[in-house]
């Protein structure tokens, strides 16, 4: 698999705190204006087996007795090419620590995600297991630089339970 990037102690990628934040390679909506261009091509960024970047989140989300939350951003999580390791991350890390809050940022909609789960077990079980969504394209002509978490108007701040 390929991912951007992690960070390990970051504070801007969460309203819940410090945050574990890993980038996703690879983007199908190649929005333009988008914040993230260079996690675009899904041959980008750099190799990384599974269990190592498994460990390495599980690790990073405990050390130094600081319960960190999860947050996942792209390129796009959800897409087909990342839907199966990205929705393992997440399940087994809810395993690991089931009080965890994981965010993740997608260019889909809720209402998209919904119809393409119905046949897809992997990406029913990511939106089990995610507790904040930020979903939607950028849209260049709806940017606002002021919002929380999100760079357009049209995107959406979700919260499992409430929103979906």
């Amino acid at each position: 698999m390929r991912i951007a990037g992690i960070m390990k102690n970051d504070i801007v990628n969460s309203n819940n705190g410090v945050c574990v934040s890993v980038w996703t390679q690879g983007c199908p909506h190649r929005c333009k204006g988008c914040h993230n261009p260079e996690t675009w091509n899904f041959d980008g960024g750099y190799d990384i087996d599974y269990k190592s970047l498994k460990e390495q989140v599980i690790n990073a989300l405990g050390a130094n007795g600081i319960q960190r939350n999860l947050s996942i951003l792209g390129g796009e999580p959800l897409c087909e090419e990342n839907l199966f390791w990205i929705s393992k991350l997440i399940h087994e890390v809810k395993v690991a620590y089931p009080d965890i809050k994981v965010t993740l940022w997608t260019g889909y909609t809720l209402e998209e995600l919904q119809e393409l789960s119905k046949n897809n077990v992997k990406l029913t079980i990511a939106l089990l297991c995610i507790d904040i969504l930020i979903d939607g394209r950028f849209e260049e002509d709806k940017k606002d630089l002021s919002l929380e978490l999100r760079g357009s108007s049209n995107q959406r701040i979700l919260y499992r339970g409430v929103d979906f």
